[in-house]
């Protein structure tokens, strides 16, 4: 089977490498789908981030769905050719924290394609894929495409869990990525009022309107965007910054209500922040760090045609066009989320 591998900066492979067939409680699937995230992206153009580095060969991808080929021994709910999306969550359910359902915050966490640990684990950008069947939700009605949108949207809807009831709230969105767009969505259907969302670039600014946000900014153009929302001590409930950037959060705090939640999804490292004012206004500062049980979830709304992704795909490559779509996937004057078709070459 063919592989995505990232050896270095800008040095991204296509390899062969050996299929395996399941285990006892495992599925083998041929994979469909696989959307390009922030992090293959950082791994792509830089060798990691932070102080995560590349230390060896590593298949990269965690947004993916594919169709069922083979069921290991015990595997029930499941069946050969059913489409499903796959959580790149592995979880050991043996630590303290597993222990306390915790699962995000495994003390042995596997997620597929992360340099976190040494050595790495391997991701899921491959032609053929074996996972445990507690992994795989079923996708049935879904496209491949839609169904590898499951792992970022879920990464959205645990962090409206970590914001608190949205019910008639007003949310301020910075930051219109893949994370942020879904915010919207995910907001919205947690029952958010007003939405807000600003960025620096009209294409995703437009997507953020396709998203359902009621109004937005682009603080390119319009640095004092956020004035207005500032009168009487501020506007916002929630803010879900995205951005991963200092002065985003800096320009929001400003238009936050007082007793407001701040919830840092993106992660750009680390960030000054202004404690003075967030002090001042009693805010609370939350991270959301990927998820567990959202990822269920996610695809049972998109099923149900709760949540619509499909407008958000907005370039699709064949696997051995691997290294064009990761070239285009950060380009935000057109990408929103790329994606590579494992089916087609």
């Amino acid at each position: 089977m063919k592989s995505i591998v990232i050896h270095a900066a800008k040095d991204l492979r296509i390899e062969e490498q050996t299929a395996q067939a399941p285990g006892p409680g495992q599925v083998q699937i041929a994979m469909a789908a696989g959307g390009i995230c922030g992090s293959d992206l950082h791994y792509f153009n830089h060798g990691g981030f932070g102080d995560i580095r590349i230390k060896e060969p590593m298949v990269l991808g965690h947004e993916v769905s594919g169709h069922i080929t083979a069921l290991g021994a015990g595997v029930t709910g499941l069946n050969v050719g059913q489409l499903v999306a796959i959580s790149p969550s592995r979880p050991c359910k043996n630590c303290t924290y597993c222990d306390a359902a915790l699962y995000n915050h495994c003390l042995n966490m596997r997620f597929y394609g992360s340099a976190m640990p040494f050595p790495h684990i391997q991701g899921a950008f491959r032609q053929v894929l074996v996972a445990d069947a507690s992994q795989c939700a079923p996708a049935d009605g879904l496209s491949a495409g839609e169904a590898a949108m499951a792992e970022p949207l879920a990464v959205c809807l645990h962090a409206v869990n970590r914001a608190g009831p949205l019910v008639g709230k007003s949310v301020l969105v910075t930051g219109c990525g893949p994370i942020g767009i879904l915010s919207i969505l995910a907001a919205r259907r947690a029952g958010a009022d007003l939405i807000v969302a600003t960025d620096l670039s009209a294409f995703t600014l437009g997507m953020a309107q396709t998203a359902g946000a009621d109004v937005v900014i682009n603080m390119a153009n319009d640095a004092e965007g956020l004035t207005e929302y500032t009168a009487n001590k501020g506007t916002f409930d929630v803010l879900f910054e995205c951005s991963g950037a200092a002065v985003a959060l800096a320009g929001a705090v400003p238009a936050m209500r007082p007793g407001g939640t701040i919830v840092q999804l993106g992660l750009g490292g680390d960030m000054t922040v202004p404690m003075q004012a967030m002090t001042a206004k009693e805010l609370s500062l939350k991270g959301s760090f990927r998820f567990h049980e959202e990822f269920h979830t996610g695809v049972s709304l998109m099923q149900k045609g709760l949540i619509d992704v499909k407008p958000f795909i907005t370039q699709t490559f064949p696997l051995d066009q691997a290294v064009e779509a990761f070239e285009i996937a950060g380009d935000r004057s057109c990408a929103m989320k790329a994606q590579i078709d494992f089916s087609a070459s």
